[in-house]
């Protein structure tokens, strides 16, 4: 009877804890040495809830498999943009091959979705999208390189001035299996503006 009911509390901390880690996979803790995916291993990473990306760091490892271990952060966004109206994933960039994307509705990146692929020692990228109101980018750039050179760590961090990540374009090296990104950062509009889809 006492195995039966250790057994039973044993499959219900386990259930309990898968839980937790579902609903809350972005909370403030980080995995692997401060990194959240180890080399070769797919991730998905969210903000919370009315947060989006503030900053993308990673290390570069040409004997495992020419890969990336990644870190995010986040900050909550001004009142003024209001609550998130609509999140969702976007359309996958291949492994391999060179992008450029923005969120679609005018939505800004909230988190981003990876799975490594032996065949061509890269990684396809989904970003997690959240649209504020019918608020709009302007004033948009393209950050520098990042990293500098291929196979360097890197690290990008917004200053928090107003802008947000909306999008990056990669170029993908054959030779040193590394990409270098550079991020679309925008401002928001104050008011609600025209809609459009893009």
């Amino acid at each position: 009877m006492l195995l039966r009911f250790l057994c039973m509390l044993g499959l219900l901390l386990t259930v309990a804890w898968g839980q937790y880690d579902y609903y809350y996979p972005q909370r403030d803790y980080s995995y692997h040495d401060g990194y959240y995916n180890q080399y070769r291993q797919g991730f998905s990473f969210q903000c919370a809830h009315g947060e989006v990306i503030r900053s993308v760091s990673s290390i570069f490892s040409k004997k495992e498999g020419s890969d990336r271990q990644w870190n995010y952060g986040c900050m909550p966004t001004p009142q003024s943009l209001g609550e998130p109206m609509e999140c969702w994933w976007e359309e996958i960039n291949r492994a391999g091959t060179e992008w450029y994307q923005t969120c679609t509705n005018n939505g800004l990146v909230a988190g981003f979705q990876s799975q490594y692929f032996d065949s061509v020692l890269d990684r396809e990228w989904q970003f997690y999208c959240c649209r504020y109101n019918r608020r709009c980018p302007y004033s948009c750039w393209l950050t520098t390189e990042h990293p500098g050179h291929y196979g360097e760590d890197m690290d990008m961090a917004l200053d928090g001035n107003g802008y947000y990540v909306r999008g990056a374009t990669t170029t993908f090296s054959g030779v040193d299996r590394d990409r270098l990104w550079k991020f679309i950062v925008c401002r928001m509009t104050d008011f609600d503006c025209t809609f459009q889809n893009y």
